[in-house]
Formats: structure tokens, sequence, C-alpha cells
């Protein structure tokens, strides 16, 4: 005898089945954001590590609050927050004051995203619109403690550190920095912002996320690719070769391409889309490096590509399965007689 005891579940598609959700995505980007902490640490001394807990407590604190005075529903718990704050951290130099990194993370999550309904509604990405909002103090914005300059590695005391230039100051002059090499640039001994300075901490962290699946390689090269390409086409008198690898191993390109540019939410969704937003951040970048007067062109190129990623899907989602040019010419003849009709009416009704 047939089983007829046996029960369907109909649905409309599509049909996943996934153990991911938010939180499973966000855990594993903190865990691909450790290693360039643990080079932040060493390079930087105890401070780092502060600056990174209270600034991911104060994202916390005020999405948690926010919500609670808008009487939402909860949403700490999908570690966005967390992720927003360690970012926001890694884009800082060591030495900012904590006060200005929890009126950071205030713009981050209130003003960049919760005030646009919350998490997958934001178009930038929250971090970096917030990094761009703290450039209203450029002299702590652009004051770098130089690595190793600690007395104690637990000491907390920024009056006495030592200050240097970036690599990147030196770039923009069209010159090539000296006193380090290109191993201590892709480790991580240079100045900088904390969670910048080592390609290497950031290429592992990179390298998790594409073995767990939580990001595509497509935007990562496309703007590694291209960032390479122009400075090794155009060197500005030096050799091609190390010109483009001091490009690629200073300033924020590694962390803007591997956990910035990838946001799902301020990124193009289709493959062709990704890889022209990868291209897009890439040129835009060194275009900023080259001729602006900032010296570092990573945030403010991503951040006007995110505006632009609605136009990138709109011109590259792929033709629906079964509809054909016949069909979209009388849907627009359908649109435009609706518009003629919709206008001799208002003008009779006058």
């Amino acid at each position: 005898m047939q089983n007829t005891d046996i029960k369907l579940t109909i649905s409309s598609s599509p049909h996943l089945r996934t153990d991911e959700d938010t939180s499973s995505i966000m855990l594993d980007v903190i865990i691909a954001l450790i290693p360039a902490l643990a080079v932040a640490m060493y390079m930087f001394g105890f401070r780092a590590l502060i600056l990174t807990c209270v600034s991911v407590a104060a994202s916390m604190l005020f999405e948690w609050g926010y919500r609670k005075l808008m009487k939402k529903n909860n949403t700490i718990r999908d570690l966005s927050a967390v992720v927003t704050g360690m970012l926001l951290a890694y884009c800082l130099p060591v030495s900012t004051p904590l006060w200005i990194v929890i009126v950071g993370d205030f713009f981050a999550i209130v003003i960049a995203k919760q005030l646009f309904g919350g998490v997958g509604k934001n178009f930038v990405n929250p971090a970096l619109a917030a990094r761009a909002f703290l450039f209203s103090y450029p002299v702590v914005m652009s004051t770098w403690v130089s690595p190793l300059s600690y007395d104690s590695f637990f000491s907390v005391n920024m009056t006495d550190a030592v200050t240097g230039a970036t690599p990147l100051a030196s770039l923009s002059n069209s010159a090539l920095p000296q006193g380090i090499n290109l191993m201590q640039a892709f480790f991580g001994q240079i100045g900088g912002s904390m969670g910048e300075i080592s390609a290497f901490a950031l290429l592992l962290g990179g390298i998790y996320l594409v073995i767990r699946r939580v990001i595509s390689p497509r935007i990562p090269l496309a703007y590694l690719l291209t960032v390479a390409a122009v400075t090794f086409i155009f060197p500005r008198g030096n050799d091609n070769l190390i010109w483009m690898a001091w490009n690629l191993f200073s300033g924020g390109v590694m962390l803007g391409a591997i956990f910035m540019a990838t946001d799902y939410v301020t990124s193009p969704i289709t493959p062709v889309g990704q890889i022209i937003y990868g291209i897009g951040c890439g040129l835009l970048t060194v275009f900023i490096r080259y001729f602006g007067s900032y010296p570092e062109g990573t945030s403010y190129a991503i951040l006007l590509m995110n505006i632009c990623v609605w136009l990138i899907d709109k011109a590259t989602m792929p033709r629906r399965f079964g509809y054909t040019r016949e069909m979209k010419l009388a849907e627009k003849a359908k649109l435009k007689a609706a518009k003629a009709a919709a206008k001799l009416e208002k003008e009779a009704n006058a």
C-alpha cells in the first residue's frame, strides 16, 4: 500500500537550503579581520585593541539605543554593528582620541545606517561614510604614529608617541618612500591607519572570506588589478614594478578592496556589474591619488561608486528568460500610450 500520510509544503521560488544568515556571515568577516588587528597590536601596542573595543562597543550601543528609541526590533545580534565598529577603527590613526572614535560610530550607525532603515538598506558603506565625516578633524586624521615606537606594549599614553609620514605622503609627491622597503610595507611595519598597514594580514583575511564563500573574488581582483595596471603604466618617473607595488601595499587599498568594496548592500549583485564596480573603484583611487590634494583615494573612490551601484545593476541586469525584443518594444509603446492618455486627461480637466 502507498503511504497517504505524506505532507507536501508548496511555496514560491526561490527554494534555498542554507544555514547561513547575517550573523554567520558577519562572524566570518570578524574572524577575517583578526589578523590585521594582531599586526596593529604588535606595531602600535595595546592602544590598538582599546581603540577597536571602544569603537565596537559604541557601535553596538548606538544601534541598540536607536532601535529601542524607535521601538524597532533589536538587531545587534546580527553582528553588523560589530563589523562596522571594527572597520571604522581600522580606518583611523591609532592616536585618535576615543571621543572622536565614538562620534564616528554615531555617524556610522545612526546617520549612515539606521536613518535609512538599518542593515540592508544603507546606500553607502557606514564605516567609510563615518571616516569621511571625521575628516572634520584634519589634524587628528593625519597624525600618524610610527610603528614600534611605544615604550611598553601595555602603554596607552600617546603624548610622547613618535609621529612620522606614511608612504602615501611620498607617493603623492611622485617619490618612492625612503628608509623602508617593500617587505616592511607588505607585512605592516609602516605608518598609517592601524588596520590598513599590513597587506599580508588583509590578504589572509580575504583568502579566508573567499574560501568560506562570504565574498566573490570579482570585486577585489578587479579593484586591485586596475590599481596595479594604471600605476604600472603611469609610474610618474619611477620604476614601473616598484611603483605599482608601493601603491598596492600602501594606504587603504587592500582593506578597501577586500572588506569595504565587497559589502553586500553597497555593491552590485550582477557578476558583470561587480567587475565594472571594481574597475571604477580602482580608477578613482588612482585618479584621486595622482591629481587630488589628499594622498589617499580609497575611501572616496568606494563611496562614489556606492552611489553608482543602482545604475550599474540596472545596466547589467540579465534579460528575463523568454523576454524578447518585441515584448520589450510593446511594453515601451504601452507605457508611452498610458502617459499620453494621462496627459490628455489632465489637459481636459484643466
